[in-house]
């Protein structure tokens, strides 16, 4: 008993212990809410803090991604220019912003200064809470969107004390668009301290800017502990740091006692922070020192210092220019031998790429004045202070010297400069030789490139030309992929190699715990051999660093580019990083750093190979490599990359698959290659989209997906090689999918080299859930020597849809006239002739003296149409003006040619359309004026020759009138009636378009024979089957940034007396009572906006019939409106056979009276059947009722819950005529469930 009482007691006194260590470091509390360590076991005190905990969507531990709420944050602007939480697409000003960061679609939630109207300058501030303590390792990251030059500054402030601290701001020195990374190091921060991020705006910049998911890593001090391991060192506030942190400049226990000066002073550490000089070092040229109070406007200078993290604290700068560098050199030192010298020092590299800071050992040797380079860092390494080590072992007396040279806009700073008790100092009376007073010189480009010996061609070259032989390369010819020089020297160092004789280019850029370094495989416990298994090979490995900062390990390339369309990089990886373990290859291009390719997955402790495209580039892009691995946790051995090669980069050399530009992709994607600027790209697939492919519906096709993985970027491009240019005329042709109700626009564009974009085709918005098959034609001209290069560019509208491309093929000779143009990117091929002049324009600068404010197809002023000017000037009374396409094929069958018109207010004359096989037939004819509105023009053709279709314009004489026509479509069928349609071959007069006001969502159309990623009815209406087609709306896309979807008529004439007659099918399907659909039917004319019918349902899985009665004395549009009652869910609603019965009644006719003798027997049988079954019913009820057993007070309580829940809301109008209500929009769902 005793023994089970000790074994209770001894994990107790434990806890005690730790408690009496919390209990005696009481005295000097810590605040335990917002100090980024969990004090309370669910970690509730680290909310609402700017960040929450636990946030497994960024896999860091304190962060907000601004999906629930502000955490914290507080817009305390004091003018209209503030932050708000917002979503895509929703009150936010910026149009390129189309999605967050955390989830990349218009449904996740950031913070954002919106666009702000107002003359005078405006500041947006958001600040935190407030926070208690920051550890020096503390690294705030964040993504900011759009265009940093849109507002005047974007700047990150921290308030302590009473002193502010400028992290960072832009000041117009950031480019790049869409989602940009952003990663600031606050320092050592004691007590309390707040974040406060400041948009500013004046007229001239917009001021739209977004964030999004910010973190805090690495924020928190050390709790205490009743113990530390052997490596470590008790703090006086119990807490734990190791030994390696012990005088190193950075307050690691939180109180500082593992920097006390006393405790420092004691093992002779000397440190050197220019508060009072430069001690015993010797400044021979160029540094100064300075504080950061004193750093320039815009300038890449510190705004603080290391040692005080203050704007008031010293440290050494220099501006030195490449070629004339500081130097700074230490007092002289004894041999170190027996224990080895420890040299820590503080760095700042920032504003230059070229700038750099080298660590040179100066022996004093009587044979030689050796000088080694120990340690050099080049490059723009932000705006922290970075810690480095260095241990010196030398068996003579030796100097340190530190040179720093930079490029223009860029600093080199020093602070902190730290020896340990084992650099040991020759005292000043000692004879001493002076050591060299500058270092010697690195050759600056290709270090170890084999250049071989100077030739007296090397005399003609320019400073900073590279030379080989006898050729003189200037430096955008280096790295760029063309050999040029003998053995290909200029292409070595440029990122490809296989590190057996050098790093082959890449530079290690790492500023924290972690960097990249050429190893043997001997020398390192894994991996055991290089990426071919030999075991005295090299590769590039992560390894540890003295950085005090927890990033990744960063790896540069040259500059790099062009490069070709196919161009992709070839490696093997080895990556054993458990838990966290992480390797990824980013491009850096127009300053922002986008994924190529990562990987988490452990490659079963064996090298793997991969291939990453990398696509088409311009000059100048570099690529980064990034490792991150925690080599304490269990199961890590490292990561390490080997044999990097570029393939098929070369912008000038066309391999034959190049020219292979018909292609159905069922071997491979032939000469068609995606560009890789975006994370939205183009893919080969066979499973996805459409589900089926054109070529044989179970084969490949090229397919854009907006949502997996999520891609941010607006758009992608399916590019081509460069071609050479036939001496003819080429017709391309290929088969398209644009299905969803949130997609955008696909196009095909020519480019040459020097010259602008030919726009070819373009089709905006949903086309159905079938392939569509269009044509181009390539005009090349006779005397063109150059080359030429294709290019389908989607641009996407939202998340919700796909576009795909199949079966391309090119042919010699022209193409046949489109069936479809829409005049957004051409004139499709129309001639204009006559006494006026067509022209195809748009209003997008709102300067257009005449025409339609916004065109018929996207219903914007970006839109285009073709336009004649009917004003007296530009065409006299009676005189005409002739529009005419290109050649139309012969129709086997009858077609229907429809096309919108649009005509001035005030008379312009006569709109008439001709049909020509050699022979004009006049077809269609309008002259009634306009308005507002387009018209919907339709005709039935059937030409049995080579045909073309003229439109003509006969002036009337009348100032400032115009005619306009867009959208012209020749399909297959006669054309339906207006305002009817049973979708078997398209959407006929009814509009999908997406109105940006309700959401930019659309209605589609599809069949349920063919596959979907949306849930839709499995047969239509009309034919019963599933090769039937409908209309129809998802409405588990709307959010709060989409409300609704619109389906509507083309304009319709004012209905007579009785008013109009319209019916059709409609389809509802939800899975439960809690969801609800809603279809409304309204009525838009120049008064208004009018509901007319409307419902909502679920379980509906059936057609039911509506129908309404219409009355308007104006011209009118039907819409139907489909819109959500409930949460956002899976649910369709369809329509199918909408006829517009014009003059009709919906009502049925009473039927005619019969002769009353015939009917005299017949009625009198029947009526006294009647009695009798009446008096038996009535008996029977009776009974019940005595009983207490009657239905009508159990039906009554039903109805009146069924009313009760009746929403169908309608407005009444002196001009239209409400139908009843039918038994459809009463039937209860028990009712539904019993059919």
């Amino acid at each position: 008993m005793y023994l089970l009482l000790l074994l209770f007691l001894v994990p107790f006194s434990a806890n005690i212990r730790v408690q009496s260590v919390q209990a005696s470091h009481s005295s000097n509390p810590r605040k335990t809410t917002c100090n980024f360590v969990c004090d309370f076991w669910d970690c509730s005190d680290e909310s609402q803090c700017g960040y929450h905990q636990e946030y497994s969507n960024l896999n860091a531990p304190f962060a907000c991604d601004f999906e629930k709420d502000t955490c914290g944050w507080q817009d305390i602007s004091t003018s209209g220019y503030r932050w708000l939480r917002d979503q895509a697409g929703s009150t936010f000003g910026s149009p390129e912003l189309r999605s967050d960061h955390t989830f990349g679609t218009d449904l996740g939630w950031f913070i954002a200064v919106g666009t702000h109207q107002g003359k005078e300058p405006a500041t947006a501030v958001l600040r935190s809470p407030v926070l208690h303590e920051a550890a020096p390792t503390c690294e705030i990251k964040l993504w900011y969107h759009g265009n940093i030059q849109d507002v005047v500054n974007l700047q990150i402030e921290l308030t302590h004390n009473s002193e502010t601290l400028m992290l960072w701001q832009s000041l117009g020195r950031v480019g790049g668009s869409g989602w940009q990374e952003l990663v600031v190091t606050t320092g050592r921060i004691q007590g309390d301290f707040w974040i406060t991020i400041s948009a500013t705006r004046n007229a001239t910049h917009r001021g739209a800017v977004a964030l999004d998911d910010m973190e805090f890593w690495n924020c928190g001090l050390p709790s205490p502990q009743s113990s530390c391991t052997s490596s470590q060192q008790h703090c006086n506030n119990y807490a734990c740091v190791a030994l390696t942190q012990l005088c190193d400049g950075e307050d690691n226990c939180g109180d500082a006692s593992d920097e006390d000066q006393v405790s420092c002073s004691k093992v002779n550490h000397k440190i050197t922070d220019f508060e009072n000089g430069l001690d015993e070092w010797e400044n021979t040229t160029g540094w100064v020192i300075t504080q950061g109070s004193k750093a320039s406007v815009a300038s890449a200078e510190p705004v603080r210092d290391h040692s005080k993290n203050s704007a008031s604290g010293s440290f050494l700068l220099t501006k030195a220019d490449q070629g004339a560098p500081a130097v700074l050199v230490s007092p002289e030192f004894h041999p170190s031998t027996t224990n080895s010298c420890l040299f820590t020092f503080y760095y700042y590299l920032h504003g230059s790429e070229a700038g750099s800071l080298q660590l040179f050992l100066q022996s004093q040797d009587p044979q030689s004045h050796q000088m080694d380079l120990i340690r050099t860092r080049q490059g723009d390494l932000g705006t922290a202070w970075v810690r480095d080590k260095v241990t010196v072992y030398s068996k003579q007396r030796f100097w340190i010297l530190l040179k720093g040279e930079t490029g223009p806009g860029g600093v080199v700073g020093l602070d902190d400069l730290i020896l340990n008790q084992h650099c040991k100092q020759v005292s000043k009376v000692e004879d001493i030789r002076p050591p060299a007073t500058s270092a010697p010189d690195v050759p600056r480009h290709h270090q170890d490139a084999k250049t071989g010996p100077r030739t007296p061609a090397d005399n003609f070259c320019e400073p900073g030309q590279f030379s080989c032989g006898e050729l003189c390369l200037s430096p955008e010819q280096l790295c760029d992929f063309v050999p040029q020089c003998a053995g290909g020297v200029d292409e070595e160092n440029c990122g490809g190699t296989n590190f057996e004789s050098g790093p082959g280019g890449w530079r290690d850029a790492s500023v924290g715990s972690l960097q990249w370094q050429r190893i043997r495989a001997q020398d390192s416990s894994d991996p055991k051999t290089d990426a071919l298994g030999n075991e005295a090979g090299y590769f590039l490995s992560v390894q540890r660093a003295w950085g005090q900062l927890m990033g990744v390990a960063r790896a540069l390339t040259p500059v790099l580019g062009p490069s070709g369309p196919g161009c992709t990089l070839k490696m093997a990886y080895y990556l054993q990083g458990n838990p966290q373990g992480i390797l990824s290859l980013r491009v850096i291009e127009d300053g922002a750093h986008k994924l190529a390719w990562s990987i988490k997955r452990n490659s079963n402790d064996t090298w793997t190979w991969v291939t990453v495209p990398l696509g088409e580039r311009m000059r100048p892009f570099q690529l980064e490599l990034l490792g991150r691995v925690i080599f304490s946790a269990p199961g890590t051995k490292g990561i390490a990359v080997d044999e990097i090669t570029f393939v098929n980069c070369n912008p000038t050399v066309t391999a034959e698959k190049d020219t292979e530009l018909s292609c159905n992709f069922e071997r491979d994607s032939c000469g068609w290659y995606p560009e890789h600027k975006t994370d939205a790209l183009w893919q080969r697939t066979s499973v996805q989209g459409p589900g089926y492919d054109h070529t044989t519906s179970q084969g490949h096709f090229m397919y854009l997906d907006p949502t997996s993985p999520p891609a941010r970027g607006i758009g992608a491009r399916l590019l081509t090689a460069p071609q050479v240019s036939p001496a003819h005329n080429e017709c391309l042709s290929f088969w398209y999918h644009l299905y969803g109700p949130q997609i955008g626009t696909l196009s095909l564009t020519l480019r040459r080299a020097g010259e602008a974009a030919t726009h070819l085709w373009a089709r905006t918005g949903t086309h159905g859930n079938q392939w569509h098959q269009a044509w181009a034609t390539l005009s090349h001209p006779s005397d063109s020597s150059g080359k030429y290069q294709l290019a389908f560019e989607a641009l996407r509208n939202g998340y919700h849809g796909h576009i795909a491309v199949d079966d391309i093929t090119v042919r010699p000779g022209p193409c046949w006239a489109p069936r479809r143009c829409s005049f957004e990117n051409s004139d499709c091929g129309f001639l204009s002739s006559g006494q006026g002049a067509w022209q195809r324009q748009g209003n997008a600068t709102g300067s257009t003296r005449r025409g339609p404010r916004a065109d018929h197809t996207t219903e914007t002023p970006e839109g285009h149409y073709m336009l004649v000017d009917t004003s007296p000037g530009a065409l006299a009374q009676g005189q005409t003006a002739s529009l005419t396409s290109e050649e139309y094929s012969p129709l086997a069958q009858p077609g229907c040619l429809t096309f919108w018109y649009h005509l001035s207010l005030q008379n312009p004359g006569t709109l008439r359309v001709h049909v020509d096989e050699g022979k004009r037939r006049q077809v269609f004819s309008a002259n009634t004026p306009g308005g507002f509105a387009w018209r919907l023009g339709s005709v039935d053709v059937q030409p049995e020759k080579v045909w073309k279709v003229v439109f003509e314009a006969v002036g009337a004489g009348v100032e400032h009138t115009y005619m306009a026509v867009d959208d012209l479509h020749l399909k297959d069928g006669p054309c339906p009636q207006p305002g009817s349609c049973d979708f078997e071959s398209d959407m006929c007069s009814w509009s999908h378009t997406a109105w940006p006001g309700l959401g930019g969502y659309s209605w589609d159309w599809s069949s349920g024979a063919i596959p979907s990623r949306y849930p839709q009815p499995s047969v239509d209406h009309t034919l019963g089957t599933e090769t039937g087609h409908f209309a129809f709306f998802d409405t588990s896309v709307l959010g709060p940034g989409g409300r609704a979807a619109w389906l509507q008529s083309e304009p319709l004439p004012p209905t007579p007396a009785g008013g109009s007659c319209l019916r059709f099918w409609y389809y509802m399907g939800f899975p439960e009572h809690f969801y609800k659909g809603e279809l409304k039917v309204l009525l838009l004319s120049s008064r208004g906006l009018l509901t007319l019918w409307g419902t909502e349902a679920y379980l509906r899985q059936q057609w039911l019939e509506g129908q309404v009665q219409v009355t308007s004395p104006l011209e009118f549009q039907i819409i139907f409106e489909a819109t959500l009652g409930g949460q956002p869910v899976l649910g369709p609603i369809a329509l199918d056979d909408i006829v517009y019965q014009t003059g009709q009644s919906c009502e049925p006719q009473a039927p005619a009276r019969e002769d009353t003798k015939s009917a005299t027997i017949p009625v009198v049988t029947v009526t006294l059947l009647a009695a009798l079954l009446l008096g038996l019913l009535a008996f029977g009820m009776w009974r019940r009722m005595k009983k207490g057993d009657h239905p009508f007070k159990k039906q009554k309580e039903e109805t009146t819950a069924t009313a009760s829940g009746f929403d169908n809301v309608v407005f009444n109008s002196d001009h239209v005529t409400l139908p009843p209500i039918t038994g459809d929009q009463t039937t209860t769902p028990d009712a539904i469930q019993d059919l």
